[in-house]
């Protein structure tokens, strides 16, 4: 065990081994954070020997925490511990978890339904014609995001909201929340939201959790919202025991709501906080670092800390300039090909979804395999959703929402004998064989087959589905997780064609978050794209995009492209030029050949 602590370098040491208190673990880009996090945990069970079951660590995706537990254990099994097990989860699992034991408290009970964005979209659906409003005049995509702000920002009943009639959108939401109390169902939001709400309104059921957990480990602490701040600050209040880790230059979700000034002002929260920098980065070339260090140190917002490494130089970050969107999509498509077969792992990033099109119409036309991220995710598929619906009445009968789902897919005669047998069935009914009692009592197979060409990957889904379900015999502890999977979850396991594909990954900047690649090629860099044209009003908007550019930069591990055509980003003009190598059309025809911006670009100001 005292090998595992020697592997970390002077400040991760500092930072594993820190005394009790609220610790803040500045940690840049590539510089072992989860490592020094994970360590912190061990050093907490084998050293100060800390009970794990009263050590909460809270992550933000399931990939995060299934990482995390794998880390633990394996260290604690060489300590001799092995079976041992601190609580590891993310934010929603973690609030979920509560509210199975709390939810008397808003009139459900702990068969309760997690509701997703589609069926919130139908709940709020419902609402609005209740009202007489009708749902193509008020979008009920926008009035869910608002009622998801409600909830995430943790606003008292009545608060502005900047709409045209605010006293009707609250209205609406007291409609919205007595639907879900029927419906014995939550919003991905109330994970956090009620729980918050719950301690709020009675300090006993507080002090229960308070007193159960005596060490709070929170990851990637700038992307949380004002209610996961609540939260944190909660279960940790009687003692002080919080570590928080993250990286304000990589808070990139400000549009779900996340407030990175929590992570810059833990300070003001918990006096006499320790804060310890983790600033050597063991993931890039020096030329990396530097340029992407470069452009983030432009933004005025975010806790100045000096990141380097101890890699090789590396070739310069090359920025390329491009004709137009499908000359820029040929251009990345042959260099990653070019990367990927000298066995580079190789990522193409960009600002929006849309981006991707040109992208993968030219690896389509030129027959490259290739892997999309943030497409239709597994649970969205159609057969899954329609399976998990029957799932979910079968755990929760008052889910009126997808007993509505079932009705709109089969006809009456086939629903009435699928939910007497799923009425038949008991909680200790095994989720596969549940599965398979759908599929046989709606003859699902036969229906597929008739309706879609794509049946043969549509029965892959399903056999998928078998598969993940076949580990679990509690129907809630499965629901809940196929619930709160997100999209870099993927499916439950990795299909054939998922591990035969190329070394050629696509993604928004987003969700390339946490991942790195031998090779990255940003497409894009364009004004107007990256920054995007709705950040360019506001400074705050704006620092959020370059800190999206930041993120981008620092996936790469050996080699930096970074592509434009049209107007050149502004980010492009604050990279060192030291460290960069700009190619336009001449480069491309006479290897070798680079030039400057040209006079006519250098010369565009920006407000």
């Amino acid at each position: 065990m005292d090998d595992f602590f020697a592997d970390l370098n002077e400040k991760q040491r500092e930072a594993a081994m820190a005394p009790d208190g609220p610790l803040l673990i500045v940690a840049g880009a590539g510089s072992g954070k989860t490592k020094t996090l994970t360590a912190r945990l061990i050093f907490l069970i084998t050293k100060r020997r800390v009970p794990p079951e009263r050590i909460l660590a809270i992550t933000f995706t399931n990939k995060a925490a299934d990482e995390m537990k794998r880390r633990v254990a394996d260290a604690l099994a060489r300590a001799g511990m092995a079976g041992v097990d601190p609580f590891v989860s993310t934010f929603h699992a973690f609030g979920a978890w509560v509210l199975r034991r709390e939810a008397g408290m808003f009139g459900r009970t702990n068969g309760f339904t997690i509701f997703d964005s589609d069926d919130v979209a139908r709940v709020i659906k419902h609402v609005l014609k209740n009202r007489g409003i009708d749902p193509k005049k008020m979008s009920p995509a926008q009035t869910g995001r608002l009622f998801g702000k409600i909830k995430n920002e943790f606003l008292s009943f009545g608060a502005p909201l900047g709409t045209s009639d605010d006293a009707l959108m609250w209205e609406l939401f007291s409609d919205y929340e007595r639907y879900l109390e029927i419906n014995n169902g939550f919003d991905f939001d109330d994970l956090i939201y009620k729980v918050v709400l719950a301690w709020h309104q009675d300090p006993a059921v507080a002090a229960r959790y308070q007193s159960r957990f005596s060490h709070v480990l929170i990851d990637e602490y700038q992307d949380t919202n004002p209610a996961q701040h609540a939260l944190c600050a909660l279960v940790a209040r009687t003692h002080g025991n919080i570590t928080a880790v993250g990286d304000d230059a990589q808070a990139i979700y400000g549009f779900r709501f996340s407030d990175f000034r929590n992570f810059l002002n833990f300070e003001k929260t918990w006096s006499g906080a320790r804060i310890i920098l983790l600033e050597q980065n063991y993931r890039s070339t020096q030329n990396i670092v530097a340029a992407a260090s470069g452009v983030i140190a432009r933004n005025q917002f975010q806790k100045k800390k000096t990141l380097w490494t101890g890699n090789n130089e590396g070739a310069p970050v090359r920025v390329v300039e491009h004709a137009d969107e499908f000359d820029q999509a040929e251009y990345i498509v042959e260099t990653a090909l070019l990367r990927a077969r000298a066995g580079a792992r190789v990522g193409i990033l960009y600002r929006t979804n849309a981006q991707s099109r040109a992208l993968e119409q030219m690896l389509l036309e030129k027959n490259i395999p290739y892997a999309l991220f943030g497409a239709l995710t597994f649970y969205e598929r159609k057969e899954v959703k329609d399976i998990l619906a029957a799932l979910r009445v079968a755990a929760n009968p008052n889910d009126q929402i997808s007993g509505e789902r079932l009705d709109k897919t089969f006809p009456k005669k086939i629903t009435r004998p699928l939910r007497e047998a799923l009425a038949a069935c008991t909680p200790d009914t095994a989720p596969a064989d549940l599965i398979k009692l759908f599929l046989k009592s709606t003859q699902y197979m036969d229906v597929l087959k008739k309706e879609f060409p794509n049946y043969a990957d549509r029965y892959e889904n399903i056999t998928e589905l078998i598969y993940f379900a076949e580990q679990f015999s509690s129907l809630s502890e499965f629901l809940e997780k196929v619930t709160l999977a997100s999209p870099l979850d993927g499916a439950p396991r990795k299909t054939q064609e998922e591990k035969s594909a190329a070394h050629i990954h696509l993604m928004t900047i987003h969700l390339a978050k946490g991942l790195e690649f031998d090779d990255v090629q940003v497409a894009g860099v364009s004004e107007g794209l990256m920054p995007h044209q709705r950040s360019l009003l506001r400074a705050d908007d704006l620092e959020e995009e370059r800190r999206l550019m930041y993120v981008a930069m620092t996936r790469a591990r050996q080699t930096l492209s970074l592509h434009f055509y049209q107007i050149p980003s502004r980010f492009l003009y604050e990279l060192p030029p030291e460290r960069v190598v700009f190619e336009g059309d001449a480069a491309r025809t006479v290897p070798g050949r680079t030039r400057d911006l040209d006079d006519e670009e250098r010369y565009i100001e920006y407000d």
